[in-house]
């Protein structure tokens, strides 16, 4: 069954205004079934090409001429980053006939990682990233529980097998490793990439702290800093930055690591069922990282996201900054009944959010536990935000 992802609308629309639209997101994450699903959308005959596809690629031999050929539909090109080359041939094309929707292209990596020379689409293209189904595009179908335990792509999310699940995740992370971030340009032994994100699993949600990884697994600090981007801009882990400003405390400047998809993460420590998790000192870190996940996914980058923490001790886990503006002040507790709490007493007033929540697994509505204080779930938070910026 298809399940419709929230950014549709928004692609379609971008191919009515640029000549070229770039999705972007990891493996299996679903590119091609949702390009495919909207082809009838678009305003002219499309054609699809796999770079995966040996056929496919051989009609890149004489690149120009091909995609003039073609200069009537819209070409979609599959695994963009395996043809970096290609992009100089997909620029001057564009400038000579510059028409909207004549290229969709998709691929694994962040654009910083597509163009590897310093030949960008720059005013030419649009970027769009697909992550994993967010919790509302799939609740109408499933708990919370469910998706946190099994992830957001497509494939391990409807198995209900745990045993095929763990099975789907280790050839996952193997072709990642071994074969996706190589073709990307990283060198690094893949028995230590392997390693090092086992290593970031177990400091899922904690401050990154590359000196100490570099020592456990036993290679430099840049290597283990050139792997985490490479992780970073592959759609693998997210980087939360500090937010820090002159407000005359000592703040935290490192940023926090988390591995950005539930069942990977889940998968890497060996937690298959929801009783795992339970069991787990864990259990914070990863309500935690799915919470903040789920949130910056949802609300996209129509914001910006930051934690708060004080050499004093005052944290906060996620801010979501509208410009110069706090919009909100969230810190995510697995628990039924929370309690305010000094450290968020503290973050109100030194940033004057003009929401504060306390993100908790379930409750029937939201509800004020002080003036500036609520307590919601994940999805009725995205709603209040949403609303928001509405009104």
């Amino acid at each position: 069954m298809y399940i419709t992802r929230r950014i549709e609308d928004k692609l379609i629309l971008l191919l009515n205004h640029f000549p070229a639209v770039a999705l972007l997101g990891p493996r299996q994450v679903g590119k091609t079934t949702l390009v495919k699903r909207i082809r009838d959308q678009i305003p002219k005959q499309s054609i699809y090409l796999d770079l995966e596809n040996p056929v496919d690629v051989g009609a890149f031999d004489h690149p120009i001429e091909f995609l003039n050929s073609l200069s009537e539909k819209t070409v979609i090109i599959d695994e963009v980053q395996r043809l970096p080359e290609i992009f100089p041939v997909l620029r001057s094309i564009i400038d000579e006939n510059r028409v909207n929707a004549r290229f969709i292209l998709l691929g694994s990596a962040s654009p910083q990682l597509l163009y590897l020379s310093n030949e960008t689409l720059a005013g030419r293209i649009a970027h769009m990233e697909l992550t994993p189904f967010e919790f509302h595009e799939i609740q109408e179908m499933s708990d919370f529980r469910n998706h946190w335990i099994s992830g957001g792509f497509p494939e391990p999310f409807g198995m209900t097998d745990k045993f095929i699940r763990k099975e789907w995740m280790k050839s996952f992370i193997s072709a990642y490793i071994e074969r996706d971030l190589r073709l990307l340009g990283l060198n690094t032994s893949p028995l230590i990439l392997h390693r090092l994100l086992q290593m970031i699993a177990s400091n899922h949600g904690s401050l990154l702290n590359a000196s100490n990884l570099s020592k456990s697994i036993g290679v430099s600090s840049p290597t283990i800093t050139n792997a985490i981007s490479f992780f970073e801009r592959s759609f693998i882990i997210r980087l939360l930055q500090p937010w820090y400003t002159n407000i005359g405390k000592r703040l935290v400047k490192s940023p926090k690591i988390y591995i950005r998809d539930s069942g990977i993460v889940n998968y890497l420590l060996g937690f298959f069922t929801y009783e795992d998790i339970m069991r787990t000192p864990m259990l914070g870190n990863l309500w935690e990282g799915y919470v903040i996940e789920n949130i910056i996914n949802s609300l996209s980058d129509e914001y910006q996201y930051y934690f708060y923490r004080t050499a004093d001790g005052t944290e906060c886990d996620l801010l979501v900054f509208n410009g110069s503006e706090c919009l909100a002040a969230i810190d995510v507790k697995f628990t039924s009944t929370p309690k305010s709490t000094k450290s968020m007493t503290i973050t109100i007033q030194d940033l004057n959010p003009r929401f504060a929540y306390f993100v908790i697994p379930d409750c029937k509505i939201p509800y004020n536990i002080s003036d500036k204080l609520r307590v919601a779930t994940l999805p009725q938070l995205i709603e209040e935000i949403k609303g928001t910026k509405k009104s």
